[in-house]
C-alpha cells in the first residue's frame, strides 16, 4: 500500500466517505487516494475514556499518527439531547448498550422521548474534530447543527440518528438530505471545513 498523506481515524466507511469528498473538494491537489482510513491498517481501536467530544478525538488521532507516523485526523461526535441534559451526547454510538447499532440506539431515544411535547424536543448534533501530527501537534475544529426530533423516522440517507433529527430551518430530516445538501450544513462538515485550512498547511497543499 503506498504511504497515505493523511489518515482519517475511523473504521466507519460512513464517516470516511463524508470526511474525504470535504477535504478533497477544499483543498486543491489532494486526491481521495492520499486519504486512508483506520480500516485499512491492523491496529486495534483505542479506548475512547476522554470526559468530552474534544478529549476522544485527539486521543483517536494521537494513536494514529504515533503508530503509523502519519498524519492523523479524526473527529468525535454525537447527539446532545437537552431535555436530557445534553445526553446522548459521547455515548451516542453506544447508547443502546451496543456500540454502532444504529437501529437499537434510535429505538431507544423515542422511547426515552415518547411522551416528550414537539416544543422540547429540540437538540444539536456536535462534533469535534483534531488534527495531529506525528511530531505532536494538534489542531482542533468545533462544528454544531441545532434542530428538533421527531417522533418517526423519515429519509434513507445518513445514518446514527439522522432519520429523526430536522436542523433548524429544514422541513425535513438530515436523512432526507442529499449527501451534497448533508455537507454543507452538518455538524461534522461544519467542523472538517473549519480544520481544512490546517490540513493543507500540514500537507503542504
Amino acid at each position: 500500500m503506498t504511504s497515505p498523506k493523511l489518515v482519517v481515524a475511523t473504521k466507519n466507511q460512513h464517516k470516511l466517505q463524508e470526511i474525504s469528498q470535504i477535504l478533497t473538494a477544499l483543498i486543491p491537489g489532494l486526491d481521495l487516494a492520499d486519504i486512508k482510513s483506520a480500516a485499512d491498517f491492523e491496529l486495534d481501536d483505542p479506548v475512547e475514556d476522554a470526559p468530552d467530544f474534544a478529549g476522544n478525538a485527539i486521543l483517536k488521532a494521537q494513536y494514529i499518527a504515533t503508530n503509523l507516523g502519519v498524519p492523523a485526523l479524526a473527529d468525535d461526535s454525537g447527539l446532545c439531547v437537552d431535555i436530557l441534559g445534553g445526553a446522548p451526547g459521547i455515548f451516542s454510538a453506544r447508547w443502546s448498550g451496543m456500540h454502532g447499532n444504529d437501529e437499537a440506539n434510535l429505538d431507544l431515544l423515542l422511547a426515552q422521548l415518547k411522551d416528550v411535547p414537539e416544543a422540547y424536543r429540540t437538540a444539536a448534533f456536535r462534533c469535534v474534530t483534531a488534527l495531529v501530527t506525528p511530531a505532536g501537534d494538534i489542531c482542533t475544529a468545533l462544528g454544531e447543527v441545532t434542530g428538533v426530533l421527531r417522533s418517526v423516522r423519515a429519509g434513507e440517507g445518513g445514518f446514527g440518528y439522522d432519520p429523526i433529527f430536522q436542523p433548524a430551518g429544514y422541513m425535513c430530516t438530515m436523512a432526507e438530505l442529499s449527501a451534497q445538501e448533508k455537507n454543507k450544513i452538518s455538524h461534522r462538515a461544519i467542523a472538517v471545513q473549519k480544520i481544512a485550512p490546517q490540513v493543507a498547511k500540514i500537507l503542504g497543499k
